[in-house]
Order: structure tokens, then sequence, then C-alpha cells
């Protein structure tokens, strides 16, 4: 495959351009053999490595986000980050885990607040995939890599709730094509700045990397993908509203930035919201309370609703005290 490679003047970025003998490949594929053909990347980067580059927003294809899936077309500049594919050594490491059911595919557990998902730069250790080692063993899907064994999806380290997780590839794929269908069931909780008029609402606006800090997230006119967020109230406070949200789509941060571009930000969350945020949260006031999906081997329908937990009761309770709107 012959494609234009220019460097970029820090070193760390590729831009390529693609001819007409690529047109209908996919936008993996292509990425994966640009990285494998540069002379910068010293590593061989496997194609799920490059999707996972893709996910985290590291190509753009004429300056957007497009999907690992994206069928490329002659002429379109693909601006890729180059990134050398470094795999963490992740221990096992023997901390006590919410387990909500276990069965020898997968396994249901009830995240708490503060505890990072996967290892990444800064969370080595201490992570929901560090005590799944110690508590599954070998007993892990190994689709998403050695940082991510038998993660199907995630949730933020300050938001509290229920994860799937996979302890074979069978059911992984299995899971991962329910959430790619939008037919597992993802029901949140959430404290958010503001009075709620309405009792329900819908938010259909797509979400892409945020064009002036690319750590965040933004609603997009273009170059976002697609997100639909359901909400409705649980009660009006003072200043605040307590909600459910069902997530109809699965993007990074949805409901944190939906909300936020409605003008009802998560109460401490201070990437979206107001820099001050009430002490005793530490973080977003926000609950992956249910969770519901198709069993990969039986068939049957599994559903799970978690509690509060206290950080967010406890927030709850200092509302009433002071009365509802």
């Amino acid at each position: 495959m012959k494609m234009l490679r220019v460097v970029g003047e820090k070193g760390n970025r590729l831009l390529a351009f693609a001819e007409s003998a690529d047109a209908g490949k996919r936008l993996d594929i292509i990425v994966m053999q640009i990285l494998n053909e540069n002379a910068k990347t010293k590593t061989a980067v496997s194609r799920s490595f490059v999707q996972r580059m893709i996910d985290d927003g590291m190509v753009l294809v004429n300056g957007a986000e497009k999907s690992k899936n994206h069928r490329v077309s002659p002429c379109e500049s693909l601006d890729v980050v180059i990134s050398e594919p470094r795999e963490l050594l992740v221990l096992a490491e023997d901390i006590s885990l919410d387990i909500r059911y276990e069965d020898n595919d997968l396994l249901v557990v009830n995240k708490p607040k503060g505890m990072v998902v996967h290892p990444a730069a800064g969370h080595a250790g201490g992570t929901l995939v560090n005590a799944l080692l110690y508590h599954c063993a070998d007993s892990l899907s190994g689709i998403n890599g050695v940082k991510r064994p038998g993660i199907v999806h995630r949730i933020d380290k300050e938001t509290s709730g229920l994860l799937v997780v996979a302890k074979n590839d069978n059911a992984h794929v299995s899971l991962a094509e329910q959430l790619s269908t939008r037919s597992m069931e993802r029901e949140y909780r959430a404290v958010c700045h503001g009075t709620l008029n309405e009792e329900r609402g819908v938010i259909d606006r797509p979400i892409g990397r945020d064009a002036k800090d690319r750590k965040k997230f933004s609603v997009a006119s273009k170059g976002g993908k697609q997100a639909v967020t359901e909400y409705g109230l649980v009660r009006n406070y003072e200043r605040y509203s307590h909600i459910f949200a069902k997530l109809h789509t699965g993007r990074t941060h949805q409901l944190r930035v939906h909300m936020a571009s409605v003008g009802h930000p998560v109460a401490g969350d201070r990437v979206y919201g107001p820099r001050t945020t009430p002490a005793e949260l530490g973080g977003q006031c926000l609950h992956a309370k249910v969770l519901g999906f198709i069993h990969p081997v039986s068939g049957l329908k599994m559903r799970f609703d978690s509690e509060l937990p206290d950080y967010f009761l406890g927030f709850l309770s200092k509302l009433e005290r002071k009365g509802f709107a």
C-alpha cells in the first residue's frame, strides 16, 4: 500500500492521505498498516491496539473522529498520534470486591467510588483489574489485552456502580455485541445542579473530543458520535435535582457531558461543572444503579439493581434538610 506520510513537528504525529487503492478499507486496518510501516514505530502494533487508539480519539479523519469500521475514501487525510504499544505489567492484588453475581462465564461487580477500572498512567495498581486478576486467576477474557482483561465496559473512577466482567472470549463477544446494539440495560442515578422543570427528557446530541481540550469531551455539531441519553426527575431540591438516566449509547463521559450541555452538570463534577464542588462528594455524584443483559450461555435475562452508596445517600440527606424547590 502506497501512502504519503508526513511526521509532525514534534515527531509524535503522522499525516497520511488515502489513495484510490485504499477506498473502502476499514480505518483500523489502514492505520495498523501505516503504523507498522512507519520507522518511528519500533514495535509492531496489533489491530486491537489500533482500535483502542481510535476509540481514545488518537486518530482523526479529515479532522474528525470516526469509528474503527469507517470505510476510507480516496484523498481523506488521516492524522494519527504515534504511540508505542507498551503493555504494563499488571499484578494480581488482594483487593476486596463487592461481587453481586458470578458463574463460569461472567461476574457482576459493584465498583466503589474512587476505584479505577483498569491500569493506566498514574494508576498502575489498586484498580479493578488488579483485583479481578487475584480473584479470577486465569479465568478472564483476553479480547481487550493485558491491561483490560475481562473488561467489557467501564465507568469513571469517581463513578460508583455495576459492571459486568467476562471470564472468557465467547462471553465477552456476546456482551460486547449487546452493548453495541444498545440492548444492554444501563440506568444511572445522579444529583445535578439546578432544578428540572420537566419530568422527563431525551438528549440526542453527538459527542466528540473537545476542540480546545483533547482530554475532555463535548457535544459536537460535526465529527462527533451519536449519543442518546434519556433522563427523568426523581425529586427536586433547592438548587439541585435527583435524576435517573438511561444510556442508549455508550460514549465516554456521556451522561456528564449531556447533562452539562443542557445546563444541569452533575454535582461534584469539576471537569464539566463548576470548579467549586461540595467537599463531601470528592467527585461526581453519579451511580450506575441498574444493569441488565442476556446471559451469553443460558440465554436468560439478567437484571441487577444496586442500592445507592453512602456518599450518595449522605448528600441527599443534606439536601433534604435544606428543603425542596
